[in-house]
């Protein structure tokens, strides 16, 4: 969003933090270091230190979050200059809204929300936040984030209905959805063939996951229907990624002994699309959680964008989409019989994969291209900068 930001004319400043995610652990050449600039597609970009730990558990992503938003508030308020129109925050993490809270009111400067996730529900929801005393105080951030911000962005019509109930002002919501970078994902018939047989998937029926390996994706369940396909040798997974629930999944791989599946580890986002390309149908799992049905994953439009059907797993919003486009199929969240099942079907069904697949690249590249997303919220900020 921010570099076609850049294309358009307008000035953007990046306060962020030193790589971590999903591993969480920081580079070598960050090492030492408390603050970093860069420049990266025209964006100012300014690191800061985190207290990043590869163990995901509470008292370290507290640790986590509470060194970046008090690193990114003194960065912001002593050595970040210019003169700014707005400040634009995204959440989750939801602490990104706490720092753009105290700038916003200590340097006077209009403050977007933009919510990718509602958060602390759904941290409660997949039980990564119990402690009540937390979520009382989350609760209590997210609200101000909500009365102080000039516009909230919200990426699904399930999150602005949940907000209208908890009562933000309709005229203060607005829905940019997620979308996918369209230059950057499109089918590769070249890397098809290379990481094909690089991988020894030639001739294969590939079903592909490419992302974060954490609690709200529910891996486990694609194992599974690894597991009950492993006697048809035709089909075979390919899992791309990590995160915290990494370790679990690759543990679980060795004990089922899946001859049918590749674990492969996070790869550059560039390389991505020649991935996409080389499968034959891009999963797209969450768990079986209420909060989920408002949920529109870009990983969808990732996969559309490369030409490649979805099979996803998440009922509510994101089914409707897929369904309407006719661009995959959905099963029922944490049903691995049926998504074996549904594995087998496809699979002797080109034709209709390939229809699958162009209905989801033409709706893509009409309704959620990253380029026209961006157009559409900058014109939307720029005129309430006008007044």
């Amino acid at each position: 969003m921010a570099s076609n930001w850049i294309r358009q004319g307008h000035s953007v400043t990046m306060l962020t933090e030193f790589p971590n995610h999903p591993s969480g652990i920081i580079p070598q050449e960050y090492k030492g270091k408390l603050i970093e600039r860069s420049i990266l597609d025209g964006i100012n970009i300014i690191r800061v230190w985190v207290n990043a730990s590869p163990i995901k558990n509470y008292r370290n992503r507290m640790l986590f979050y509470l060194s970046y938003m008090l690193n990114a508030i003194v960065t912001g308020l002593f050595f970040v200059r210019g003169r700014f129109n707005i400040i634009y925050a995204t959440s989750p993490p939801l602490f990104v809204g706490g720092t753009a809270l105290v700038l916003s009111y200590l340097k006077r400067i209009p403050m977007v929300f933009e919510i990718r996730d509602l958060w602390p529900e759904s941290a409660i929801a997949l039980g990564e936040l119990s402690n009540q005393r937390a979520i009382t105080w989350a609760t209590r951030l997210e609200e101000i984030c909500y009365r102080r911000a000039i516009q909230v962005v919200v990426v699904t019509h399930g999150i602005y209905d949940r907000l209208i109930q908890r009562g933000v002002p309709q005229e203060r919501l607005i829905v940019i959805p997620n979308g996918a970078n369209i230059d950057l994902f499109t089918f590769k018939a070249s890397e098809r063939g290379q990481i094909r047989k690089e991988l020894g998937l030639e001739g294969k029926f590939v079903a592909i996951y490419a992302g974060i390996h954490g609690l709200a994706q529910g891996l486990e369940t694609i194992l599974e229907s690894a597991r009950l396909l492993r006697e048809s040798p035709n089909i075979h997974f390919l899992l791309v990624g990590d995160g915290p629930k990494k370790a679990e999944i690759l543990s679980l791989a060795r004990v089922y002994k899946l001859p049918n599946l590749t674990l492969l580890p996070e790869q550059p986002r560039e390389t991505i699309p020649g991935y996409l390309s080389a499968a034959d149908i891009a999963l797209v799992p969450l768990r079986n959680a209420e909060i989920f049905k408002g949920a529109l994953p870009s990983k969808i439009f990732d996969a559309w964008a490369c030409e490649r059907p979805v099979l996803i797993s998440i009922d509510g919003e994101a089914r409707e989409v897929v369904e309407n486009v006719r661009g995959g199929i959905y099963i029922p969240p944490e049903n691995p019989t049926l998504i074996a099942k549904a594995l087998i079907e496809l699979m002797n069904s080109p034709l209709e994969l390939e229809v699958m697949g162009k209905n989801g690249h033409a709706y893509t590249v009409l309704n959620h291209s990253r380029k026209i997303l961006a157009e559409r919220l900058i014109s939307h900020l720029e005129n309430y900068v006008k007044k």
